[in-house]
């Protein structure tokens, strides 16, 4: 029986925590009595998060498929908090239309965001997680589950991470190191409401199955993403019905591959030409990661960063 992870006074670090499931939860855990090191890649927002919890809280801005930049974080965060008892691994991209069409600079970046980074964010802080026996969680969807067309980069990349943190647990569970995997279907963020102002996502979701087709709400859906978090669960559902997903999931990729010829030429009708990027970064969240790598942002904000206590830290390349 693993020990349940009491958050008052822990140290949980939350990578894509300036919107969407990052914001949310880093609410729900400072409420809980959680300290909160925040990680992303908007500078505004992670501030205004960080000075609206609770409790002790502090952000980096950095991009988590640098690698280097992730280790240099980690170090910051365990000099500031002393340890980290907890990592989830949230920060992700997506982006839909035809794998033909599609931009491969984009296609590859939501593989590097979501894969890659996962990967990144883990190597950086094991270190810290091993000392203190701690968790780390994994965000990955219901993409893992039920590969969807259009949507071929988003799938491949949750499918990664999903099994990344699989292998990652029976290497690490002998240190007392707990590895989960958090499965969200559409929730109600920046990122869904991005796929619902394009025609071709929207038709899409149309076409999917009860319950996949909701759109679920934000608080209830991070609140059991919480409680996992607090039980070190192996596997979290944001929404109650994945679980039964994965009694069935050998059977979906069959079950969508029958069901795709009735709908994809409608799809194709909404999709631009192929000579046009099919593949934007979908969502605000989206948006804000194309705008710090076309600024040419440095991985780590090189100045300081005022706590809500008040104190002052020199930036992690420091």
């Amino acid at each position: 029986m693993h020990r349940r992870l009491s958050l008052r006074g822990r140290t949980v670090v939350i990578t894509g925590a300036a919107r969407g499931v990052g914001e949310q939860l880093a609410r729900t855990l400072s409420a809980r009595g959680a300290r909160l090191a925040l990680v992303g890649l908007e500078r505004s927002e992670l501030a205004d998060v960080t000075l609206s919890l609770a409790g002790d809280a502090e952000y980096w801005y950095a991009d988590v498929t640098d690698a280097d930049a992730m280790s240099r974080t980690a170090r910051a965060i365990a000099r500031r908090f002393g340890r980290v008892d907890a990592v989830v691994a949230n920060a992700g991209v997506a982006a839909g239309g035809p794998f033909l069409g599609s931009d491969p600079a984009a296609w590859r970046r939501v593989v590097e965001v979501n894969l890659v980074g996962g990967a990144n964010t883990a190597r950086a802080f094991l270190p810290a997680l091993l000392n203190s026996r701690g968790y780390y969680l994994q965000i990955a969807s219901l993409a893992a589950l039920a590969p969807t067309p259009m949507m071929t980069a988003y799938c491949a990349s949750k499918a990664g991470v999903e099994a990344f943190a699989h292998a990652l647990q029976a290497e690490v569970a002998h240190h007392g190191v707990r590895v989960g995997v958090g499965y969200l279907s559409w929730t109600d963020t920046d990122m869904a409401r991005g796929a619902e102002r394009e025609p071709m996502l929207r038709e899409l979701r149309s076409r999917m199955p009860w319950p996949a087709a909701r759109t679920y709400p934000l608080a209830p859906a991070v609140d059991r993403i919480a409680d996992g978090i607090e039980r070190r669960a192996r596997h979290v559902y944001a929404q109650r019905w994945l679980r039964a997903a994965q009694f069935v999931r050998g059977a979906l990729p069959a079950a969508a591959a029958r069901n795709a010829p009735h709908y994809m030429p409608a799809l194709e009708c909404l999709a631009p030409p192929p000579t046009i990027s099919t593949t934007p970064l979908v969502g605000a969240g989206g948006e804000a990661d194309a705008a710090a790598r076309a600024a040419h942002h440095p991985s780590v904000c090189p100045e300081p960063v005022t706590t809500r206590t008040g104190a002052a830290q020199v930036g992690v390349n420091s």
